[in-house]
């Protein structure tokens, strides 16, 4: 597994551009870090959240930075303290032993998609621009929303845009994506959008926001990995680590919340007659989600709908 190369570092005003970091603070101290400690952050992205933690950090700490988007390998600084990944964090547990690590401090992941991700046009994630309909935060793999546009069923495709989107209309939207795929491709943004611009339902915005999300969920497995990430934690958490993990819509943090609660992704029976004891290796810090503040809402919209969730590796005697 290669290390971090050495790069010229990028100056801090590029990276937030990239970037800004959501509920950094609360971050920072419900993290706890311990000065000699090592810390993952799965999500490094424009690198601010990791420097935060860097600047707490002693000379024998150590950070591992995991992204499966190349472009945020430019914004690595240059400290012998970091090591990259460039994949997924879903495969937390199998890289950390790759570099020699069996345990670790602290887990960071704020699951939002960059700003950089947003502003890029060719990604294909924004609806603000017209390209290639694409969505992929990992350029090596091979599915894109094209792909999903294109050869996904009926069925499938109603399925995808009522879970993962909660569009209102998802079955006439899928049914009138199948329609005009006959008669042409899709394959850009706004061919997508005139294709379904008939029976779009409320705010053009909001909808194609939920549309979008839908996509890039799918494309991107988001909730797959995330599931993996959090079976990870437990088995790399010392005992007294803490994992904080930010999520952005509601599907991503009832799967955090659940697990924080019960160690699993099913939620328990409320039965006041039965008593089930549960094995969970992970106390639960934060009953509510931490949410930003009203001032840093007004300096960055993106973080209204961010919800952060914290939960700290106990004893399992």
């Amino acid at each position: 597994m290669a290390q971090k190369e050495k790069h010229n570092p990028q100056s801090s005003t590029d990276a937030e551009t990239y970037h800004v970091p959501v509920l950094l603070n609360e971050v920072i101290e419900w993290l706890d870090i311990n000065p000699d400690g090592t810390y993952v952050d799965c999500t490094f992205g424009g690198g601010g959240h990791s420097r935060a933690i860097l600047e707490r950090l002693s000379e024998k700490g150590r950070l591992v930075a995991f992204d499966q988007d190349e472009d945020a390998r430019k914004n690595l600084p240059d400290d012998n303290r970091v090591t990259f990944i460039p994949h997924n964090f879903r495969h937390l547990q199998r890289f950390l032993r790759l570099n020699g690590i069996n345990e670790v401090d602290g887990i960071l992941a704020d699951l939002g998609v960059s700003s950089h991700q947003f502003d890029e046009a060719s990604r294909g994630f924004s609806t603000r621009f017209d390209a290639a309909l694409d969505m992929r935060m990992d350029q090596r793999q091979t599915t894109t929303a094209f792909h999903i546009i294109n050869t996904y069923g009926e069925q499938q495709l109603h399925k995808l845009f009522e879970r993962y989107g909660e569009v209102t209309n998802a079955k006439t939207l899928a049914r009138t994506l199948v329609e005009a795929r006959r008669i042409t491709s899709i394959d850009t943004i706004d061919a997508l959008k005139n294709a379904v611009s008939g029976i779009v339902k409320g705010n053009p915005n909001k909808y194609f926001a939920q549309v979008f999300q839908a996509l890039r969920i799918e494309v991107n497995d988001e909730l797959g990995a995330l599931k993996e990430l959090l079976e990870n934690t437990p088995r790399v958490l010392k005992e007294g680590g803490r994992a904080a993990i930010i999520t952005f819509h509601s599907l991503e943090d009832r799967i955090v919340k659940v697990f924080f609660k019960q160690g699993t992704f099913e939620e328990a029976d409320e039965n006041p007659f039965e008593i089930k004891k549960r094995s969970n290796p992970l106390k639960q810090l934060t009953k509510k989600p931490i949410e930003a503040s009203a001032e840093e809402v007004k300096r960055n919209s993106r973080s209204r709908s961010a919800k952060l969730r914290v939960a700290e590796k106990v004893s399992e005697s």
